[in-house]
């Protein structure tokens, strides 16, 4: 039981990161503090040698200044920062970096899909298609942000399953 909990803890945490961004671009303090909280429980209950938990404290330090780097030139909001380095304790110094590329392939992927999502509905705007619908009007109050905890998700997600949660607890 205590295997599966590990396993499936911060892909469910992220999975509500991910919705409540995606549906309100905000994700909560409690939400991000529950995920990095949870980790230093599971990481005791699960038998991470200290050597290994040690490395995974220094990932979401790292994490944590490069999320509020990225939050301070504008990159980032401050709810994605929080987010990186909470999942960054998840994944230590050895996962870190298949988890930025995944999350960066998933930002990529997000923003293409957020701009041309923007474009369409210029064009609906312009065209005037669907002026006298509801769908054509809540459409276009939709305002091209990327809610970047939805990326975190996924990039997380991918990583995962190679993480010290699956290969080195089993």
């Amino acid at each position: 039981m205590l295997h599966i909990l590990s396993i499936a803890l911060l892909p469910v945490l992220m999975i509500a990161a991910a919705i409540s961004d995606l549906s309100s671009f905000r994700i909560p303090n409690w939400l991000t503090l529950l995920t990095a909280v949870l980790f230093f429980p599971m990481a005791w209950a699960t038998g991470m040698p200290l050597v290994e938990f040690g490395w995974h404290l220094l990932a979401g330090a790292i994490l944590f200044v490069a999320g509020f780097a990225l939050f301070s030139f504008g990159l980032f909001g401050g709810g994605d920062a929080k987010l990186l380095a909470a999942a960054g304790l998840w994944f230590g110094t050895s996962q870190t970096m298949p988890f930025l590329i995944a999350t960066v392939i998933a930002g990529g992927a997000l923003a293409i899909a957020v701009a041309l999502w923007s474009v369409v509905m210029t064009m609906v705007e312009i065209q005037g298609v669907g002026a006298e619908n509801r769908i054509g009007k809540a459409a276009r109050k939709i305002r091209p942000k990327l809610p970047y905890g939805f990326a975190l998700a996924i990039g997380a997600i991918i990583a995962y399953p190679q993480t010290w949660w699956i290969v080195g607890a089993a």
